[in-house]
């Protein structure tokens, strides 16, 4: 039963995080509107991003970390907490910092408007 109630305890506090969020936003870009703001201030910057990339991978960053630390914990008798944790952040860091090469790089390709 308290699994039920943490479940639902956390559904209500992400939910009310999110609401919030979204309506603090809306009432902010009205606001600025109602003054008269210009209405480009609301679009995104220029540069291009790559969710999926950078998503895919630090999944498979996240994978291959907790491969490793397995690995590691039945090779060489490493703490269960401390291998899975270590490489996965390790991995998971890793996999972000090439991401950023990587979209620095076909950033550089894109021709400029």
């Amino acid at each position: 039963m308290s699994g039920v109630i943490v479940s639902v305890a956390a559904f209500i506090g992400i939910f009310g995080i999110v609401y919030v969020f979204l309506m603090t936003r809306n009432r902010e870009r009205m606001a600025l509107i109602e003054k008269g703001a210009d209405a480009s201030i609301f679009a995104g910057s220029s540069r291009s991003f790559y969710p999926t990339l950078k998503f895919g991978m630090l999944f498979v960053g996240i994978a291959l970390g907790i491969l490793l630390g397995n690995w590691l914990e039945k090779n060489y008798d490493f703490n269960k907490g401390v291998a899975y944790l270590a490489m996965v952040f390790l991995l998971g860091g890793i996999s972000l910092i090439l991401n950023f090469l990587i979209e620095r790089n076909l950033d550089k390709d894109k021709p400029q408007e």
